[in-house]
């Protein structure tokens, strides 16, 4: 939320607390659920934005690699020139953040490991196949759930145009 929202919100809830020192409480409380809608709405927004600029300069960085070095090369090398772009751009991440199984309220180490987690909010799953199948969507889905993050990205370098081999999925 920006300063000037956040001023005029505050200016809002003071007097909705008059109001409701002054007996209206009826009248305040229906005002202030509407003004807790309209700050969940802005903070929602904001954080949308947030996400929407972050996965932008992800797939910014994937482009960058995938010009410089084409198709054709393993997942290791994309993956490790991946953080070698997203070190210069100072965004910050995770490499190979392993990600446990929680059943029936145990932790389980399956092994499991993201390839990038940007930010703490984007998962980032990098392949070099011929063409991404149902499985590796289904696998990054399931991250998403494990962790409970909200968005990701499947980015398939072994493509002859990047664009075509983006995937951004959001639970």
């Amino acid at each position: 939320m920006h300063h000037r929202d956040t001023e005029d919100t505050e200016m809002e809830l003071n007097k909705l607390t008059e109001k409701m020192h002054h007996r209206d409480t009826e009248d305040a409380e229906m005002e202030l659920n509407k003004l807790t809608e309209k700050m969940h709405h802005r903070d929602t927004e904001d954080a949308e934005m947030e996400l929407n600029k972050l996965t932008e300069q992800i797939i910014g960085a994937a482009i960058e690699v995938h010009e410089a070095l084409g198709p054709g090369l393993l997942e290791s090398a994309y993956e490790e020139c991946m953080c070698r772009e997203l070190a210069l751009r100072q965004i910050r991440f995770d490499r190979q953040r392993p990600l446990p199984v929680e059943y029936k309220g145990v932790k389980l180490d399956c092994g499991y490991r993201l390839d990038l987690l940007v930010a703490e909010a984007v998962v980032v799953e990098i392949k070099a196949v011929e063409v991404i199948v149902p499985v590796h969507e289904a696998q990054l889905l399931t991250y998403l759930k494990l962790g409970g993050w909200k968005i990701g990205l499947l980015i398939n370098f072994n493509v002859a145009v990047l664009k075509d081999g983006i995937r951004r999925r959001i639970l």
